[in-house]
């Protein structure tokens, strides 16, 4: 129970110190003005949603503990995916910073992929973490609609620019 209460304190800290520099996120007007998919939950969800990602990564990593064979390289990723949830939110939604996000985005989904499939225990079972892979999964084709509205807007001013050039 002290490991789960370890990671839960590091994934929930790396949620707090991101969200300090987040301004006011999913609530903001600036990501209430993009353009989503219809799917899209309202902004709140997302307390839910991440409240849920970091419970599940918590229970994985506690559980990844104790059956891992190199906890050199398990202690690493961790470390990598921390970095990665700490700067997401400040990117995204402070900045504003759309490829960047998404940078980012892809890079946590890629760990955590890897994670899942090359973290195995003593007798070689693979330990996925099914549902916290899936939310990031869901954050990440998110970030990529939310880029290629991004594009289309600078295409579009791109366009009339050049049109007024003329």
């Amino acid at each position: 129970i002290q490991r789960l209460i370890l990671f839960l304190f590091l994934n929930f800290g790396a949620l707090a110190l991101g969200g300090i520099f987040a301004g006011q996120g999913a609530v903001s007007d600036w990501y209430e003005a993009l353009n989503k998919a219809p799917w899209t939950p309202p902004g709140w969800v997302f307390g839910f949603a991440w409240t849920t990602i970091m419970i599940c990564y918590s229970l994985f990593m506690t559980l990844a503990w104790e059956k891992i064979t190199n906890r050199k390289k398990f202690v690493l990723l961790f470390v990598i995916q921390w970095i990665l949830n700490v700067g997401w939110n400040p990117s995204f939604f402070y900045l504003h910073e759309v490829l960047f996000g998404l940078i980012i985005i892809s890079s946590l989904t890629f760990l955590i992929a890897y994670t899942s499939l090359a973290i195995k225990n003593p007798q070689g079972n693979r330990l996925l973490p099914a549902p916290l892979f899936d939310l990031v999964v869901y954050r990440y084709i998110a970030q990529w609609l939310h880029l290629g509205h991004e594009l289309e807007t600078l295409v579009h001013i791109l366009k009339s620019i050049l049109l007024n050039l003329k």
